[in-house]
């Protein structure tokens, strides 16, 4: 890997030159930062977040970066990693990817200040990950496939989950199936949805676009998608809901119209949060295994640390959940 030096042998400069360019220091002409920087690029040069000459050192800290930090879905992903984490002595910091290439999760990619990284932040770019995985940097990606040697996918086999949840109405009599959906550029909600179809085509029942509605994975979402169904006048016998947090939105949508569910309408949500088991009715919902993805991910940077071999791709089931939001017709 080029070190500061090799940059400014390169460019003909002295190390504290080069360090000035490249640092954005206003003490060279413009002429010798363009120098300093076509001969970074040449070397494919990565500025590190500690002292530029020195070779980095360890942190014994991981990071956890989360497109949000709030929701209920993250915090048994956070105790799975966490514990492993700790039981290893090791430190960790989780941050927000808000801000996207700004933010300070990205800088702890770019700057390799930490040992390693889990990512589920799809505001990550899937470039910056490639650029920033290394041999002694691994990167578990938990929301995509990053085709890199030291990038290594950790996934909920959500296609499965989109399924059962789907087939489950279907066989309890149900013809007109709506999808509440997250984020378009998510690609868990991608999974969740092909399962859908899949199980709709396997029972012979058309797919209507109009049963499709965005969510975006929030409480809020899910209630004003459900508002919008309700304002068609024209509701479906059931709903999946891509996740829980979009489901309870929507239960609070129906009971303020005086919907009754699941007597006059059927509701399956996705990820089994904490609160899904107390909200009324109890929520029908797919278990995903949150503690084990985070403490598998955690393994594997170890495991990658200390170079070892490991898979590319694991994949994790989900686990059917039977409560009261669902009734046969």
């Amino acid at each position: 890997m080029a070190t500061i030096k090799d940059v400014a042998k390169r460019a003909g400069v002295a190390v504290s030159t080069a360090s000035y360019a490249l640092n954005g220091i206003d003490k060279v002409s413009s002429a010798t930062i363009e120098k300093v920087l076509k001969a970074a690029q040449e070397l494919n040069y990565k500025k590190s977040g500690f002292a530029s000459d020195l070779k980095r050192t360890k942190t014994n800290t991981i990071a956890l970066i989360l497109s949000d930090l709030s929701g209920p879905y993250y915090s048994e992903l956070i105790k799975g990693v966490q514990e492993v984490t700790a039981s290893n002595g090791y430190d960790l910091i989780a941050c927000s990817s808000v801000g996207g290439d700004k933010s300070t999760a990205s800088k702890f990619l770019k700057e390799k200040r930490v040992d390693g990284a889990i990512v589920l932040a799809q505001n990550i770019t899937t470039e910056l990950i490639k650029s920033s995985a290394r041999e002694d940097f691994p990167v578990i990606v938990l929301d995509r496939e990053v085709d890199s040697p030291y990038a290594v996918h950790v996934e909920v086999n959500n296609w499965q989950g989109g399924y059962e949840a789907t087939e489950y109405m279907i066989n309890k009599g149900h013809r007109t199936i709506a999808y509440v959906s997250g984020p378009l550029n998510s690609h868990d909600n991608e999974e969740r949805f092909k399962g859908y179809l899949k199980a709709l085509e396997h029972h012979d029942i058309p797919y209507q676009s109009r049963w499709k509605i965005g969510g975006e994975f929030t409480r809020e979402g899910g209630y004003r998608a459900t508002k919008m169904l309700i304002a068609q006048q024209n509701l479906p016998e059931a709903i999946f809901f891509a996740n829980d947090e979009m489901a309870i939105g929507g239960l609070q949508a129906f009971s303020e119209k005086k919907i009754k569910v699941p007597e006059d309408i059927s509701v399956i949500g996705f990820d089994d949060i904490q609160l899904s088991e107390y909200v009324h009715p109890p929520l029908t919902t797919v278990k995903q295994p949150k503690y084990e993805a985070g403490a598998l991910a955690v393994h594997l940077i170890f495991q990658l640390l200390a170079g070892e071999k490991v898979e590319k791709t694991y994949n994790l089931a989900t686990e059917f959940v039977e409560r009261q939001s669902v009734k046969e017709k």
